[in-house]
């Protein structure tokens, strides 16, 4: 009976843990689509309390509330042709990474974002535009 349990149990786990990394990845997915369409309301959805937001190397912190204005003026300025990720990773301790390359129509930026686990949920942490 305690092998049925143990069994159970590990199944159990294992399923849960699935279910987490699903959502995850759908996370960065949601982002993405977001920035791809240039929604700055969209892509607050995930930003945490503070977000520090980072244009060609300048880094500020701003409240979720500041950082969705930062965004949209950033999109109205540089609407959006394409954006994909080439690179995606999680780290040990759930943050999750990605990489990638937004076309604008003033250019090109490389693009990294960082999410981070907080109450349970993925949350923006930092996006970092790099024009190149």
């Amino acid at each position: 009976m305690k092998r049925i349990l143990l069994q159970f149990c590990a199944i159990l786990w294992f399923a849960l843990l699935a279910v987490g990394v699903q959502a995850q990845g759908e996370s960065l997915g949601a982002v993405k689509g977001a920035i791809r369409n240039g929604s700055a309301r969209e892509l607050s959805q995930f930003f945490g309390p503070t977000v520090e937001l980072a244009f060609d190397g300048d880094k500020q912190s701003y409240s979720a509330t500041q950082a969705e204005f930062v965004m949209k003026d950033f999109f109205a300025k540089n609407s959006p042709a394409s954006f994909e990720y080439d690179h995606q990773k999680t780290s040990t301790e759930s943050i999750q990474y990605a990489a990638g390359k937004y076309i604008g129509k003033t250019g090109s930026y490389q693009v990294f974002v960082q999410m981070k686990p907080v109450g349970g949920a993925l949350v923006i942490d930092s996006i970092n535009f790099t024009k190149e």
